[in-house]
């Protein structure tokens, strides 16, 4: 009797996996992109409609608490064990399966593989805080949103109605959030830096659109990766915020990046040590060319034990006067043309290599072609129409 009792049980399951084994055998290189992209697009409305299935079943299973014939004490925990899934991801498929009793609209359109699991959760999680008038009302109205958009807009939307019934929650939220906020900067033993952190609405809003806007659309040649052009565009704006003279003084100077190297390094002399960071991370002879391309130096004269013995004057070398002309002369970065404001005044010859500070040996150059100039291994040359190209190679002597 058990046995006869478990076949019709199991038999659509095993259809499924007769199904996935022949979705298996299939080669999508063989495939036309127009058939391929219509069996993606059902694979993820059947997905949905599979999640459909658990979910009724799992709502079935917690209100019969079948999770005590196998001597587990709830629903969460026995899906934790026996399908192997996370205390949240088993939390959050127990609290969707309750919600979709009092929420048919919801549920059908779930099974039909209208919405996905992701925008059934973003529904669920607002109505289940809802009046039952509410609930009742907005439902429907969810469920065609769903149809049309994803769940990021949806989950905005979703925000703006639990806001007509619940301002004191949603108040409630953004100071838990705001509690949540950290930032964690650290150096690795090779150099790199990493960034970790929560950041709440106001300033992860303010973030990303000071970052959009100087990252702007892509350049036609542009090859960094999207991350890239926003580790970038990060750069730039602190960059441009040390450069504005407005930050607190540390010290009683401005804030500013400090280098530390021998003339020698300065100079690609070889044998010559690396130049030392401010926080003690040692960096190329070409990073510590391109940082002074454009900087203030103090030349400081120390014996032969490294004890300082005279410290020069502080000079920028480019002065404000020539670095106007250059801008009045290239406008932006000679080779992508960013903005003057965002541009470091490059030596087509390096000072150290005898080249003069002035103008005709000058050009601005934005920070991203400022590396390629120096640690890529290019050299800044002005054609004779008066442009600018960058080829391979050391400068003229």
């Amino acid at each position: 009797m058990c046995s006869v009792a478990l076949v019709p049980a199991l038999a659509p399951l095993d259809g499924l996996v007769e199904s996935f084994d022949q979705l298996a055998r299939e080669d999508p290189l063989d495939m036309p992109s127009s058939l391929l992209g219509e069996q993606i697009a059902g694979l993820f409305r059947l997905r949905s409609r599979l999640d459909a299935e658990i979910t009724r079943r799992v709502a079935v299973f917690d209100r019969t608490q079948g999770f005590a014939a196998f001597d587990a004490h709830s629903t969460g925990s026995w899906l934790r064990g026996e399908v192997r899934i996370s205390p949240n991801a088993a939390s959050e498929q127990v609290r969707v399966a309750r919600q979709l009793d009092r929420l048919p609209e919801v549920g059908r359109a779930f099974a039909a593989g209208e919405v996905s699991l992701q925008h059934v959760q973003t529904i669920t999680r607002v109505l289940e805080e809802a009046p039952a008038q509410v609930a009742e009302e907005a439902g429907p109205s969810l469920v065609q949103l769903a149809q049309r958009v994803d769940p990021h807009r949806l989950g905005a939307v979703t925000r703006h109605l639990r806001h007509t019934f619940a301002p004191e929650a949603v108040v409630r939220d953004e100071a838990h959030n705001r509690e949540r906020r950290r930032l964690h900067l650290s150096e690795s033993s090779d150099g790199v830096y990493y960034l970790d952190g929560v950041l709440d609405t106001e300033t992860g809003a303010m973030l990303r659109t000071a970052l959009d806007s100087l990252m702007g659309p892509p350049a036609r040649d542009d090859e960094r990766t999207w991350p890239q052009r926003r580790h970038d565009a990060l750069g730039d704006l602190v960059r441009r915020q040390l450069d504005s003279g407005e930050l607190p003084q540390v010290g009683g100077q401005r804030p500013h990046l400090t280098l530390t190297a021998s003339i020698e390094t300065l100079a690609r002399m070889p044998g010559s040590k690396a130049a030392d960071l401010d926080w003690g991370q040692p960096v190329s002879g070409e990073f510590l060319r391109r940082v002074a391309c454009d900087s203030e130096l103090t030349c400081i004269l120390v014996d032969a034990n490294g004890d300082p013995l005279s410290v020069g004057r502080t000079r920028r070398t480019f002065t404000p006067a020539q670095r106007r002309a250059l801008v009045a002369r290239d406008r932006g970065c000679v080779l992508c043309g960013r903005p003057a404001v965002w541009c470091d005044s490059h030596h087509l010859v390096h000072w150290v290599d005898g080249g003069e500070t002035s103008v005709k040996n000058g050009a601005l150059v934005c920070n991203r072609c400022h590396h390629k100039l120096h640690e890529g291994g290019y050299q800044l040359v002005r054609k004779p129409d008066r442009t600018w190209t960058a080829i391979r190679g050391s400068p003229p002597p």
